[in-house]
C-alpha cells in the first residue's frame, strides 16, 4: 500500500502534468490574437475576415470537448491529449502558409483549437478529479487552471521577443515546437482513479443519459448560460486586447504585456477560487467573478487611455478571467459526480464557446463598422449583469463545515 508521502508525490505529479498541459497549450491559444495584424498584414484579408477564423477556432475549441471528454471517460484521458498536443502544434505551425480565410479556418480553427480542446481543461480537469481524492479537487483544480494562466503569462511575452528576432513566422512555428514538451502529461494522466482503499470507482453513465439528466437539470442550464457569457469575456480579449491597445493610440508591446498581465493576475485569482470552493457557495462566487467584470469594464470606458490605466485593467481582468472554472466544475461535479464529468463540463465548455465566437466574431465587425470596440464593451457589460443574475436561483447547499484533521 502507498504510503501518504508517495501518494501525496504522486497527487503533485498529476497535478504537474495537468497544468503543464494546460499552459502550453491555453498559452499558445491565447497569444494568436498578438499575430492578427501581421496576418492581416500578409495576406490582405481584413479584420473581419481573420475574426471569422478566430471565432470559428473558439466555436470548435468548445465542440470538441464534450466529445472528447465522453471518450476519455470511457478509455482514459492518455490518448485524447496525445492526439489533441500533436494538433495544437500542427494548426499552430501550419498556420503562416495559409493565406486565405478557409485555409486559416482550418489551421487556427480546427486543426489547432481542435487540439487544444481535446488537451483542453473538460479532459484535463476531469482526469485531475479521478486521481485527486475529493477533500483537495477545489484546490486540484485551482491549480490546474493557474497553469492555464501561467502558460499565458509566460507566452505572451515570449511570442513577442520570437517575433522581435525571428518574424511573426519564425514565431508561430517556434511555439508549435514548444507545445511538443506537454506529450510526457499524456503518460501521467492516462490511468485510472487512485482512489482510497476499499472506495468505488466512479461509475459512467451511457453519454446520452448522462446528457439527458444534466439538460434536465435547471442549475445545469442557468451554469451553462452564465459561461456562456464567460466565453463572450475571455474570446473578446484574447483575440482583440491588442486591437484595444492600438485603437487607445498606445504602443503595440502594451498589448502583449496586457495579455501576459491577464495570464500573471489570472494565476493568483484561480489558486484563490480553488481555495474559496471549499469554503462558500460556488454559486455565489461566480455572481460575485462576473459582477467584479462587469464593474471593470464600466471604470475603464470611463478612465483615461494611459498605459497604467490598461495595466490595471488587464491585472483586475485577469483575476476574473478563468476563475471561474474551478466552482464550474465543482457544481456540475456536485450535481452529477465524476463518472461523466469530463463530457458534462464539455458540454458546458460548448455554451461557453459560443459565447467565445460571438465575443471573437462580433469583435472584429463592430471595429470595422464602427473603428472602434465601444459597443462590444456596452455588451459586455449588459451580458456579465446578466450573469451574476442567472447564479443566484442555483440550488446549492451551504458546505459543510470543514473538520481539521488529528
Amino acid at each position: 500500500m502507498a504510503t501518504n508521502d508517495s501518494r501525496t508525490r504522486l497527487w503533485w505529479l498529476v497535478l504537474l502534468a495537468a497544468a503543464g498541459t494546460f499552459a502550453l497549450t491555453m498559452g499558445t491559444r491565447q497569444t494568436m490574437g498578438f499575430f492578427l495584424s501581421p496576418i492581416n498584414t500578409a495576406t490582405g484579408l481584413g479584420v473581419a475576415s481573420i475574426s471569422l477564423a478566430f471565432a470559428f477556432g473558439q466555436l470548435w475549441w468548445g465542440l470538441t470537448q464534450p466529445f472528447a471528454g465522453a471518450f476519455a471517460d470511457r478509455v482514459g484521458a492518455g490518448r485524447v491529449l496525445l492526439l489533441g498536443v500533436s494538433l495544437v502544434a500542427l494548426g499552430t505551425f501550419l498556420t503562416p502558409y495559409m493565406t486565405s480565410t478557409w485555409g486559416l479556418i482550418v489551421a487556427l480553427g480546427i486543426l489547432a483549437a481542435g487540439g487544444a480542446g481535446m488537451a483542453g481543461p473538460s479532459v484535463l480537469m476531469a482526469a485531475t478529479s479521478r486521481l485527486i481524492p475529493p477533500e483537495r479537487r477545489g484546490l486540484a483544480t485551482g491549480v490546474v487552471n493557474a497553469g492555464g494562466s501561467f502558460g499565458q503569462f509566460l507566452m505572451a511575452p515570449l511570442a513577442a521577443t520570437l517575433t522581435a528576432s525571428l518574424g511573426w513566422v519564425g514565431a508561430l512555428q517556434a511555439l508549435a515546437l514548444i507545445v511538443l514538451l506537454a506529450l510526457p502529461a499524456a503518460f501521467v494522466l492516462r490511468g485510472g482513479p487512485l482512489s482510497p482503499a476499499g472506495a468505488a470507482a466512479p461509475v459512467a453513465l451511457p453519454a446520452r443519459e448522462a446528457l439527458g439528466k444534466a439538460l434536465r437539470h435547471p442549475g445545469y442550464l442557468m451554469l451553462s448560460a452564465g459561461f456562456f457569457v464567460c466565453g463572450f469575456h475571455v474570446a473578446f480579449l484574447a483575440t482583440h486586447l491588442p486591437g484595444v491597445v492600438a485603437a487607445c493610440g498606445l504602443p503595440a508591446p502594451v498589448g502583449a504585456w496586457a495579455l501576459g498581465i491577464i495570464g500573471l493576475f489570472n494565476i493568483v485569482g484561480s489558486l484563490a477560487m480553488g481555495w474559496a470552493v471549499g469554503r462558500w457557495r460556488m454559486k455565489s462566487l461566480l455572481a460575485l467573478v462576473y459582477a467584479t467584470r462587469a464593474l471593470a469594464v464600466l471604470v475603464f470606458l470611463l478612465a483615461p487611455k494611459t498605459e497604467a490605466v490598461m495595466l490595471v485593467f488587464a491585472a483586475v481582468m485577469g483575476l476574473t478571467f478563468l476563475s471561474t472554472v474551478p466552482p464550474t466544475v465543482g457544481l456540475v461535479a456536485k450535481f452529477f459526480g465524476v463518472g461523466n464529468l469530463a463530457m458534462l463540463f464539455g458540454a458546458v465548455m460548448f455554451a461557453h464557446q459560443i459565447g467565445g465566437f460571438l465575443g471573437a466574431w462580433l469583435g472584429g465587425r463592430v471595429f470595422e463598422a464602427t473603428g472602434n470596440y465601444d459597443w462590444v464593451w456596452y455588451i459586455d457589460i449588459v451580458l456579465a449583469v446578466g450573469a451574476a443574475l442567472v447564479h443566484l436561483p442555483i440550488r446549492e447547499a451551504r458546505p459543510a463545515p470543514r473538520v481539521q484533521p488529528a
